[in-house]
């Protein structure tokens, strides 16, 4: 195996790792919006809510920075295409991104329960969409996605932008990734919070992860007869960027079950999903709420990792010209460029593992509605 197909798989991994950081860490602060309104029942209840994740939802939003840059970085093609393709998605989560930190410094900045409640459902709207979008983009790619390049490199989009949004697949997998969000920022909420928000949010988040891994396990039946890619030829694993030539790819009903066929090993990812769902609401339900915590992020690396096995090498497959499609081996960056970014990432992720620690270590505790009320500095 020469040195460019080994920096190929370890971005690969390292990407896999930042789309399981940025489900678990940026879901759970989305988690908490969109349950803002439900677990706080008035105005102090809910800005205890907020004051739980107030330390630390700007500071996860690195692991969403850092998903964008990785695949701006070491996969340009993709960049181009997946960001282009996905134009008007990609508006409305950068709009809802945008609403969310403008909620948590505007709300409380006037006494007033209107102001306040219409900042709730901003909350709302800018918890659940986000997550709805994530989920839907992977529900898309397994579907494939209708584009196509000419000869001179220039993508062209063969479907309308409301069909990656509105079809039974793709809303099917947006809704299990909100559902993994709230499970994990209502564990999140009762790991920090008293009653009366305790109990409901545990409430809440062991439903979720029920609902959850029902969606996947229905999410699961349904891949085993959807029109999957592979490829029908060997490939030169050290290709250029250039997906006009070098590989040959089929569509084939359940054709995303090939590598579990060949590598049964895989099934340690579908297995593990369902497995910590369903047993992060036990513990909810046990008062177990660091466990279940634990096993929400458990559940993220068995939903991306039972993902990436299926796909493998593909990254966004196309549904009109599939020889085209990208894939790990045609996506990626020059050997110079990748390997000065795996130096930076192997000096900047444990710095970022590290301090996003000691911040959740040192603001441990239980966040009670009498401190945040009587506090002029809480949200």
């Amino acid at each position: 195996m020469d040195y460019y197909t080994i920096l190929k798989l370890i971005w690969g991994v390292i990407l896999c790792v930042l789309l399981i950081g940025l489900g678990l860490m940026v879901g759970m602060d989305m988690g908490v919006g969109t349950l803002l309104r439900f677990v706080g029942r008035n105005d102090g209840e809910r800005r205890t809510a907020l004051n739980i994740i107030g330390p630390h939802w700007d500071g996860n939003q690195v692991w969403f920075i850092l998903g964008g840059g990785a695949i701006f970085a070491a996969f340009p093609t993709l960049y181009g295409t997946s960001f282009s393709v996905f134009y008007v998605v990609m508006i409305l989560l950068l709009f809802s991104m945008i609403l969310r930190p403008v909620a948590f410094e505007y709300r409380s900045k006037a006494d007033s329960k209107t102001w306040r409640s219409s900042w709730d459902v901003v909350f709302l709207i800018s918890g659940f969409l986000p997550m709805f979008v994530y989920g839907a983009a992977f529900g898309n790619i397994l579907q494939g996605v209708g584009y196509h390049f000419d000869w001179t490199g220039q993508y062209y989009q063969d479907e309308s932008f409301l069909s990656y949004l509105i079809n039974p697949f793709a809303i099917l997998c947006g809704l299990m990734a909100v559902s993994l969000s709230v499970y994990q920022g209502g564990t999140m909420l009762a790991l920090r919070a008293e009653d009366p928000i305790y109990s409901r949010a545990k409430k809440y988040a062991s439903a979720a992860g029920v609902v959850a891994a029902g969606l996947f396990i229905i999410g699961g039946i349904r891949i085993l007869s959807l029109p999957g890619f592979i490829l029908t030829a060997p490939v030169d694993t050290a290709m250029p960027a250039n997906p006009l030539h070098g590989q040959h790819v089929e569509i084939v009903s359940g054709g995303w079950m090939t590598n579990y066929h060949a590598h049964p090993i895989l099934w340690v990812f579908p297995l593990l999903g369902i497995a910590c769902m369903i047993t992060g609401s036990l513990a909810l339900r046990a008062d177990k709420c660091a466990l279940a915590w634990w096993l929400g992020a458990g559940s993220w690396i068995g939903t991306i990792g039972t993902v990436t096995a299926a796909m493998f090498p593909f990254m966004m497959p196309s549904s009109t010209a599939p020889d085209q499609s990208l894939s790990i081996w045609n996506a990626t960056g020059s050997v110079y460029g990748l390997t000065c970014m795996m130096i930076i990432a192997l000096v900047f992720m444990p710095l970022i593992l590290s301090y996003t620690s000691w911040c959740y270590y040192v603001m441990r505790g239980k966040v009670r509605v009498s401190d945040v009320v009587n506090d002029p500095h809480s949200y």
